[in-house]
């Protein structure tokens, strides 16, 4: 016998855990004393990759039908499973995450593809009430139907990205029984039109929540309560009228806001504690300046935003009083579009004389109305230590040009650094 071989149970089962799941199984062949080792394995990954053709599909599928049932490890801390509905039937996925779960399942991962919509649930009932649970990500063609009897008490994490909502009151359902549920992300799918009703997110322990509504996503609107939200994401690209009703979130340390809507005053007055920011919104110019950042240290602007009116700058900043860094960048996949004449305050903003310390500027043109801005900050800010300017490959004015000429303008700050890329 090798030297490995004569290694203990426990160890082996260690190692086996270092590869897929795939070449973990191929191991039984080798001898006796492995034939059954992958069977006491905490985490099992079937991936489309490892069974993309429709004969391998079918060979996963019997496969888990006899092995999985007699699985031994006592605790599933992961099973992960990419599966599509032109190979697998629902009542045998259901089948499979119904035997994990009764293994003390710790995260359920599933990535569920398929051409038509759907309409059966592979999510058995004792999922709902899985005691061990800690993390559930769901991907893909699935219909979240929640039965009446619902209690995950150790889930932290749920990814619900492009599912099926069976009505207006599953999701709900589903977070009223999540008593310490921290990060949720909430991917609405485009042309649901099976489901148009309000959103409501009421989680009093939630820290983390991203929530995306695609472009041609119908929703009456949205209620958020989460007073103990750190971090929060909004990317609200909908074309359709709706509302959107968001308590305040005093404990927010971090936001990232991209939306369309026209009025956002429930969104910034809910937003007022946050710590960093990152927008990209035409709408800001409706609020006027009747907002106040205090708290607000670090802001990141989309040139969407700040090229939308001439006076976006002056109402951000004149809200920023604590400001110290700040940025302008487009943000992920963003076009950049003709910039509006820019008019200079007629008092300079409070954050730039007293607190701002950095400045960025990224695909920077040269073109006059960029110029004129980036010139205003470096001659009135008083404590800034660093301005990095980020040049466009594909400006009209010569790099060496339009650099020279922000080298040579008057700086506030006689310890300012200005940095090039």
């Amino acid at each position: 016998m090798d030297r490995i071989s004569e290694l203990p149970d426990e160890l082996l089962v260690k190692i086996l855990m270092f590869v897929p799941t795939k070449v973990a199984v191929s191991t039984s062949i080798l001898s006796k004393r492995w034939e059954y080792l992958w069977m006491w394995l905490p985490k099992l990954e079937y991936l489309h990759r490892d069974h993309c053709s429709e004969p391998g599909c079918k060979r996963l599928q019997s496969f888990l039908d006899i092995n999985l049932p007699l699985h031994r490890a006592p605790v599933l801390e992961t099973f992960r499973l990419e599966s599509c509905s032109l190979h697998f039937k629902p009542e045998n996925i259901s089948m499979w995450v119904s035997t994990a779960v009764s293994h003390c399942l710790r995260e359920l991962d599933i990535l569920h593809d398929d051409t038509e919509p759907a309409k059966s649930n592979i999510l058995p009932s004792n999922l709902f009430t899985c005691k061990s649970l800690v993390i559930l990500k769901l991907v893909g063609e699935i219909l979240l139907d929640v039965p009446r009897v619902v209690s995950l008490p150790s889930l932290k994490t749920l990814k619900l990205q492009s599912v099926r909502y069976f009505d207006e009151e599953t999701l709900l359902r589903l977070l009223s029984n999540c008593p310490i549920l921290e990060d949720l992300v909430v991917d609405l799918r485009d042309y649901d039109y099976d489901y148009t009703g309000k959103l409501s997110i009421v989680v009093p322990s939630l820290q983390s929540l991203s929530l995306f509504i695609p472009y041609r996503r119908e929703i009456d609107g949205f209620v958020i309560e989460t007073p103990n939200l750190k971090y929060f994401k909004l990317m609200d690209h909908s074309i359709s009228d709706h509302y959107c009703l968001i308590e305040k979130m005093p404990c927010l340390i971090e936001a990232y806001l991209e939306v369309n809507l026209p009025d956002m005053k429930s969104i910034i007055g809910s937003i007022t504690s946050v710590k960093r920011l990152a927008i990209c919104s035409e709408a800001i110019m409706m609020l006027g300046e009747g907002f106040v950042f205090n708290q607000l240290e670090h802001l990141e602007v989309c040139f969407c935003t700040l090229f939308s009116s001439d006076r976006v700058i002056e109402i951000l900043l004149k809200a920023s009083s604590n400001l110290k860094r700040l940025d302008f960048s487009f943000m992920d996949h963003h076009v950049p579009q003709g910039m509006v004449y820019w008019n200079q305050p007629t008092t300079v903003p409070e954050c730039i004389l007293s607190s701002l310390q950095s400045f960025s500027w990224s695909k920077y043109t040269g073109e006059p109305e960029e110029r004129d801005i980036v010139v205003y900050i470096l001659k009135h800010a008083l404590h800034l230590k660093t301005a990095t300017i980020k040049s466009s490959g594909s400006s009209a004015v010569p790099k060496f040009e339009m650099l020279e000429e922000l080298a040579l303008s008057p700086r506030a700050s006689a310890t300012c650094q200005l940095m090039f890329d």
